[in-house]
């Protein structure tokens, strides 16, 4: 799942994170988690969740598993938003099976 497309005009590490932390949904992720989803290095990635956390996107919790970042609801996009944004293309592949 991607992130809204209003949050889609940041950099492309940042596009990526968003877009694996929304795929996550309520799980979330630690930072090694995004590191393996994300094909960036971990400085861009820190400097990527850094713009993100100051932007208020996504939320860092501590608990059992360490750090949890998970994103902001208003990034998640509803049924209705994926409709509206998903192209025909992606409409296809999610009908036909292949």
């Amino acid at each position: 799942m991607r992130a809204k497309r209003a949050y889609r005009d940041r950099g492309d590490v940042e596009v990526a994170v968003l877009d694996a932390l929304v795929d996550r949904g309520e799980d979330g992720m630690t930072v090694l988690e995004l590191r393996t989803a994300v094909d960036a290095d971990i400085q861009a990635i820190e400097t990527a969740l850094s713009s993100l956390k100051d932007d208020g996107l996504i939320h860092v919790s501590t608990g059992g598993r360490g750090t949890n970042i998970t994103p902001d609801e208003r990034v998640v996009p509803s049924p209705h938003d994926r409709a509206e944004e998903q192209s025909i293309l992606e409409w296809l592949r999610e009908r036909l099976p292949f």
